[in-house]
């Protein structure tokens, strides 16, 4: 194996190391399906060791989710898949052996975060998790969801003020049921 082969696989493992498993969960989103969701990140990681590195190493993030959006809108239209997936299944569970207490208060927090993220419109939500849960930049969300920074910004701000205000009602409730 040549210095250039070589070098090129180990660019596409570190890629596939850092990104497989974001991939995977947005992926899942869209295809309701763990198994499908990881058929479609296979067929990423695919095209990416046929791709061209010089046109899209600077924006690997960018062109990798771009790529599994397209692919996983594509399997979700063949399988008549119509809804985005509920987070539930594409979430970790928190560590198990903290305390009681603890788990439920994150839990019941988590739940709350999740419903305001759900009740969100999907270009919203999809900025949103592209921002916070997969560490997307504005323009690397832009590229993906085929928006202007502008655009991207403006979503998420509108996210950030929906989400905060439902917490901030959210709260206020529990903290009423609780006295």
């Amino acid at each position: 194996m040549g210095e250039e082969t070589q070098s090129r696989a180990e660019w596409v493992s570190g890629a596939l190391e850092r990104y497989e498993q974001p991939l995977i969960r947005y992926a899942c989103r869209y295809t309701g399906d763990m198994e499908l969701a990881r058929d479609v990140v296979q067929d990423t990681f695919l095209k990416l060791c046929k791709a061209d590195r010089a046109k899209i190493e600077r924006g690997l993030a960018g062109w990798l989710y771009t790529v599994c959006r397209n692919r996983a809108l594509d399997v979700r239209k063949k399988e008549g898949r119509m809804g985005l997936i509920k987070d539930a299944q594409a979430v970790a569970d928190p560590d198990e052996s903290a305390r009681p207490s603890s788990v439920a208060a994150r839990r019941q927090e988590h739940a709350m975060v999740l419903e305001a993220l759900e009740s969100l419109p999907g270009d919203q939500q999809e900025a949103f998790r592209l921002k916070f849960q997969d560490h997307l930049t504005y323009r690397e969300i832009g590229q993906v969801m085929g928006k202007s920074l502008g655009t991207v910004s403006r979503l998420l701000t509108k996210a950030l003020e929906s989400i905060r205000g439902q917490l901030r009602v959210g709260m206020d409730l529990a903290q009423e049921t609780q006295s």
